[in-house]
């Protein structure tokens, strides 16, 4: 505001300032006032008490000073305060906006060091799985090679037996074929 209107307030300070709950009548109306032995007197009327220039300069004229030093030191205090609450320091030598950039390089540190945990991990785990597979196909292989030999042999061990029951058969009739001979000298 301008300096006229501060001047004006500054006429009148101290504020003589008298507040009350209790209602009266006065010329018709119901006003605020406080009684006392030698007579009443009103809140709101400026002859009377100071309250209306001191609430008009508090909150037409230093209204905005009330914002700022709201803004700037008791919103300041507050963050502060809640910012050491977790955890991080407003130390002289480092601005909070410092502290609070280490504290973020800090963490961006340590998630990178976490997600490359993580990828090495993944990479340890899928070439386990390769190795598990090429294991795996390795077994599959012998096994199928294993199964071929078992199976040639079984097949040779059954030709031997056929061949080995033909010639059983022959020597049979052949031996048949000699008795039988031997029978009709």
């Amino acid at each position: 505001m301008t300096d006229c209107v501060i001047l004006k307030f500054h006429q009148h300070i101290p504020f003589a300032v008298v507040g009350s709950s209790e209602e009266a009548k006065i010329n018709g109306k119901t006003v605020r006032v406080r009684q006392y032995p030698w007579g009443s007197v009103q809140v709101e009327n400026e002859n009377h008490c100071d309250f209306v220039r001191l609430r008009e300069m508090l909150l037409r004229v230093n209204m905005e000073d009330l914002r700022e030093r709201t803004h700037g030191v008791h919103y300041e205090t507050y963050r502060r305060q809640r910012l050491i609450e977790m955890g991080f320091r407003d130390d002289e030598k480092m601005s909070l906006q410092e502290t609070y950039e280490k504290r973020r390089e800090l963490q961006r540190k340590e998630l990178q060091q976490k997600e490359e945990e993580m990828r090495q991990m993944f990479v340890q785990r899928v070439k386990e799985k390769e190795q598990l597979q090429t294991k795996f196909e390795s077994l599959k292989k012998t096994h199928a090679e294993e199964k071929k030999k078992l199976e040639e042999k079984k097949r040779f061990l059954e030709e031997e037996i056929a061949a080995f029951e033909r010639r059983k058969q022959l020597a049979e009739q052949a031996r048949q074929g000699n008795l039988t001979m031997k029978k009709r000298k």
